[in-house]
């Protein structure tokens, strides 16, 4: 597997991400994940609407917690043309008790725990944690790539702006 230093940090040392970059102009790499019911779901089965995926490291987290949050919010004024997905290595178990607790609706979370496929897929798989890296992919109706976002350090929030503009821009 592709192996890429010297992108992201976790509290300021190099991680190495495994996976290839996914680049803008792309097919959205199609990957089953998990859902808070154990059920299977490809992320091919959200053609058709504007897709927003926010990779996150642990939802348990304050950081992924704010982030969970603020597109959480966001997608309650985006209608039904827009899925918000956040990816994360949580057990579906643990991301219904969070989303509960959370009062988060609006967010689809998807977890990557059983076979890393997500993480391998878009680049973003953290080696030796077997977390995710803190990314933002924005997909349009037909399953292309149209934003990508790599947030350098873990840690960090993304640009929601830039992500929300450009979901937006595809409505």
């Amino acid at each position: 597997m592709q192996e890429r230093t010297g992108l992201v940090t976790s509290k300021g040392n190099p991680v190495t991400l495994l996976g290839p970059e996914v680049k803008v102009g792309q097919p959205a790499p199609d990957v089953e994940l998990t859902a808070n019911d154990l059920s299977t779901v490809k992320l091919s089965s959200f053609k058709g609407k504007v897709c927003i995926i926010a990779s996150v490291p642990s939802l348990e987290t304050s950081v992924c917690d704010t982030e969970t949050r603020r597109f959480n919010e966001a997608a309650s004024k985006m209608g039904d043309d827009v899925a918000v997905l956040a990816v994360s290595m949580d057990l579906p178990f643990a991301q219904a008790r969070w989303c509960g607790a959370a009062g988060v609706k609006n967010v689809q979370t998807l977890s990557d725990h059983r076979d890393a496929a997500f993480g391998a897929s878009y680049g973003v798989l953290i080696k030796g944690l077997r977390l995710l890296a803190r990314a933002v992919f924005v997909v349009d109706r037909q399953g292309v790539v149209r934003y990508t976002e790599l947030v350098k350090e873990v840690g960090s929030e993304p640009d929601y702006e830039a992500a929300l503009a450009a979901a937006g821009q595809l409505l």
